[in-house]
Order: structure tokens, then sequence, then C-alpha cells
């Protein structure tokens, strides 16, 4: 279906598109590797995918791991932020190491479909670790996800993380497509806010039954698949 009319905004032409990594494109093991980081520190049951997308997702390393502590009410959260951090990267390269790192068959099909219409892709996730596991991922004529895609922010190190747009404003910058022309396609709230204070539209992917927070936040449309994205009306009329 194409984006909810909003008559409060003027219609825009979308021309790019903006994917984050982790939860949209591939099935990263991030949420377990911050689980797992937390024995010793707190109870890592409570660290569940609800907790993880309402407090985590999309935030650069170090502020997830301060989010995440505060949340779980830990004591004097700043002097285990650093540790933490790292104990979760030490664990996430282990489990990439093991070959635990997938492409979501949906995600794979609608970048093909954008880049069969001629549309700018750009991939924008504060994980320094996206790059790498895209070059991993195979399509099917052989070449890698990385590929398929015009400009790469992954990783960089940048004033402000989401919600703050800054890494997603870089990304149009790169593509060399005006914010406004930009489709932000993302699972976590934190980054739908940030394309949201970008002055770009926000696309939801609820893969984990957490649509409510996705609309919260700002989604101009929520799709549990973005099988479920009619693509042609996308170029349609959108919520500024």
């Amino acid at each position: 279906m194409p984006f909810a009319p909003d008559l409060a905004h003027p219609p825009r032409t979308l021309t790019a598109c903006i994917f984050d990594v982790d939860g949209v494109l591939l099935a990263s093991p991030h949420e377990q590797a911050w689980r797992e980081a937390l024995s010793g520190i707190a109870d890592p049951a409570r660290f569940t995918t609800e907790f993880y997308q309402a407090n985590v997702a999309g935030k650069p390393r170090e502020d997830g791991a301060r989010a995440a502590l505060q949340a779980l009410g830990v004591a004097d959260p700043d002097r285990l932020v650093a540790a933490y951090a790292a104990r979760k990267q030490q664990r996430l390269e282990a489990i990439i190491a093991a070959g635990a790192v997938a492409a979501y068959p949906d995600a794979l099909r609608f970048v093909q479909a954008l880049a069969a219409r001629h549309w700018a892709l750009a991939v924008a996730s504060s994980s320094k670790n996206a790059t790498g596991m895209m070059r991993s991922i195979r399509l099917a004529d052989g070449s890698a996800l990385l590929d398929a895609f015009a400009a790469n922010v992954c990783g960089r190190d940048l004033p402000h993380g989401k919600p703050a747009p800054d890494i997603f404003l870089l990304a149009a910058a790169e593509l060399h497509i005006p914010p406004a022309r930009c489709l932000v396609v993302e699972d976590a709230p934190a980054g739908i806010q940030a394309a949201r204070a970008g002055g770009m539209a926000g696309l939801g992917v609820a893969r984990y039954h957490d649509a409510s927070l996705l609309r919260a936040a700002g989604a101009g449309q929520v799709v549990a698949t973005l099988d479920d994205v009619n693509v042609d009306a996308l170029t349609e009329a959108c919520p500024a």
C-alpha cells in the first residue's frame, strides 16, 4: 500500500532510498551479542527483543550500551558503558566468525526492485561491522550485497548518532539527492526519528511486532515485510 495521505503536507517525489542494515537488510546478531554481554552486569533474560528495539537498536555502540544500562536500572551506568560495549563487540565478532549472519529475502527483493527502477541507493548504519557483513552476502548474480549501493556511510564517526539525522543527511549528500526526496527504511524507532528529523520519509519494518513503536516515531508506513510495499506507489504522494 502507498504511504498514508497527509493533507497537512504537500506531495513530493521520492528518488532515493537509504537503508539501515541490522534488522532491515540483515538478520544480524547484534541483539544476541548485547544480551550475552550483560552476563555479570544484569539479568540477560530482561534483555528481550522488545527491550532491544525500544532502547538500543539503531544507536551507536556506546550510546546503546548506556541506554541499555540505564533502562535496566544498573547502578552508576556510566562507569560500565565502555566495558559493556567492548564485551558486546567481542561477542558480536565471535558470532559473525561462526557464520551467523543472513540477509532477509524480502529485503533483497526490495533492493533489486528499486535498483531496477533506477533509484539511488545507500546504506547507513551506526554499526562498524555492517560493511563487512554486507560484503559477505551474495546476490543471485554473484555480486556482493554491498555492491548494490552507490553510497555507504556505515560506521562513520559522526557528531551525533540516531535519533539525530546526521548519518542520513550524510548519505543523502553522498548520493547528491536532496533529503526531501529520500526514503529511509528502518526497523528501529530511533532510526525513524532520525529520518524525520532530517526531513526524509520513513518506512518502518516491523519484523519484531513493534509496529506501534515505529508509528509513534513518525513512520509514514509500517509493514511486516518489505514484500508488502507497492514499489511503484513510492514515487507518488508521501507525507513530508
